[in-house]
């Protein structure tokens, strides 16, 4: 009987280490820099994330546009409106996949260096990117991964030129760059069940 109840409560006690980690929000973000006028860059995010990471490893991780924080209202009215086109496209989506084992693995505050390749979703197009990221486990329930170097993406890829432009004019701007680059930290906590 002893045997019995010693195999169940280590069981119960082990079974967090395969499930979901979801994403925490509050300690989480998502930057982006955009460049005018040739040499004036500013810094801008999205406060709406929400993510997913299953115990296989895949990543579905979201982006609410209409969250887009630059500072300036109406700025953001415009990028919703010209730029992302929200009512059609609300969202941005990453998929991907990281190596859980290794996660499980890692022991608290230690960290390590990660190939992250996966695809975009973004205004009704799709891209691959690849990147590298530092993934740091701070207790046996949470990790944060972040971005070792900003991605570099391009309105070109993703059918968004027209509307930079459209934003560039009603700025009166001379020049709007359209390579832009995004950093991130996305904190993951583990979720418990049962």
């Amino acid at each position: 009987m002893r045997i019995l109840l010693l195999s169940l409560l280590v069981s119960l006690t082990t079974f967090p280490a395969f499930s979901a980690w979801l994403l925490d929000n509050q300690f989480s973000k998502l930057s982006f820099v955009t460049i005018k006028k040739g040499d004036i860059a500013e810094n801008h995010h999205f406060a709406r994330l929400a993510g997913k990471v299953n115990k296989e490893g895949k990543v579905n991780f979201t982006v609410d546009l209409t969250s887009v924080d630059t500072k300036i209202a109406i700025r953001d009215d415009r990028m919703k409106q010209f730029l992302f086109n929200t009512d059609k496209f609300p969202k941005a989506n990453f998929k991907a996949a990281l190596d859980m084992q290794k996660i499980n693995k890692l022991a608290s505050g230690k960290t390590l260096l990660m190939p992250l390749t996966g695809s975009i979703s973004l205004h009704g197009q799709k891209q691959e990117v690849s990147t590298q990221v530092l993934v740091a486990k701070l207790t046996k329930d949470k990790f944060v991964v972040s971005s070792m170097q900003p991605v570099l993406i391009n309105a070109k890829n993703y059918d968004l030129v027209a509307g930079v432009a459209k934003l560039r004019e009603l700025a009166g701007l001379p020049s709007i760059s359209n390579a832009v680059p995004v950093s991130f930290v996305l904190s993951f906590n583990q979720a418990h069940t049962g």
